[in-house]
């Protein structure tokens, strides 16, 4: 299937921070009836502007944290399926009916990019730290997930009503974890990830720090 070719109402949710490099490009391969909502949290090269200069509806997001910014997008959204995608040219837009899809069909609640990467796109300690959290999630929900990707796709009704709290890195982890105490229909499709923007800097897992932030915030979600 030509993932252009279906083009339902969506709304996308972009967590940013420093993304003007890459915002041109990603905004730029949403498919039809996508539209963009940028989680701007708190940027000082221009994100915010770029993005609303590009059509994007734009939030300031004046708390800090990856899950303050995407649940603040979720929150302007409006749309029946709301996507969240990383706003840092690392996955293309263009594929984002892969994960919208089963749900418009309603042949899932919550579906998960599975990151199949490019050579030297996901540096061997976050790919490592994917592998251990995807077995401590398997173990904690039942569910037979190999990624916690950050391309994924649920009704936003039914996301508002999971009463998600993290605000930190454990957001997307909490989102399932939630979804699956809940009885939630959850699965994964493929989807790509390569290199991200020239200029882009990871702000989860890119660095060694990163990755160890993201593990404790991911653990304490587990705990919960």
């Amino acid at each position: 299937m030509d993932d252009s070719a279906y083009a339902p109402t969506v709304d996308v949710v972009l967590p940013c921070l420093d993304e003007a490099a890459s915002l041109p490009w990603v905004l730029s391969r949403l498919p039809a009836g996508y539209r963009a909502i940028v989680a701007d949290n708190g940027s000082t090269d221009g994100s915010a502007t770029i993005a609303a200069e590009l059509g994007a509806t734009v939030v300031g997001v004046p708390q800090r944290g990856f899950g303050a910014a995407a649940h603040a997008g979720l929150l302007a959204a409006d749309a029946d399926v709301v996507c969240f995608c990383d706003a840092d040219g690392s996955m293309d837009p263009a594929q984002l009916p892969r994960v919208a899809d089963p749900v418009l069909a309603d042949q899932a609640d919550l579906v998960l990019g599975r990151r199949r990467p490019a050579r030297g796109a996901w540096p061997v300690h976050a790919r490592v730290a994917n592998i251990a959290l995807a077995r401590m999630l398997r173990r904690r929900t039942g569910l037979r997930l190999h990624d916690l990707g950050p391309m994924r796709a649920a009704r936003r009704h039914e996301l508002v009503a999971l009463g998600l709290t993290d605000r930190r890195f454990g957001y997307p982890l909490e989102m399932v974890t939630a979804a699956a105490d809940d009885g939630w229909r959850v699965r994964e499709v493929d989807v790509d990830y390569s290199l991200r923007t020239e200029g882009s800097k990871s702000k989860v897992t890119g660095t060694v720090l990163g990755t160890v932030r993201t593990i404790r915030d991911m653990r304490g979600v587990l705990a919960r």
